[in-house]
């Protein structure tokens, strides 16, 4: 069971980048304004800013789906070989 400490460990900084970039995202989304689309004249200086932060927004979103996927396929793979182990 020691020969998995490696990959356990390298499993867990995967999970700790996932679980920061949720919060990166969280932050980015605070000065979002998901209640409005500003599309009138008197506003029209506040759409750049509003665009520019959904299309970030996306890109955390994008990466965050494809690094959750490799740490659930990961830690499923990381089980099954402890379970393998073990018995």
């Amino acid at each position: 069971m020691t020969h998995l400490v490696p990959y356990f460990s390298a499993w867990i900084l995967l999970a700790l980048a996932v679980l920061g970039l949720a919060l990166y995202r969280k932050f980015v989304s605070a000065h979002e304004e998901d209640r409005y689309v500003h599309i009138s004249q008197g506003e029209a200086r506040l759409v750049p800013h509003q665009i520019a932060v959904n299309q970030k927004i996306g890109k955390i979103d994008r990466w965050g789906e494809t690094l959750t996927v490799i740490a659930l396929i990961t830690g499923l793979a990381l089980a099954c070989l402890f379970v393998y182990s073990a018995l």
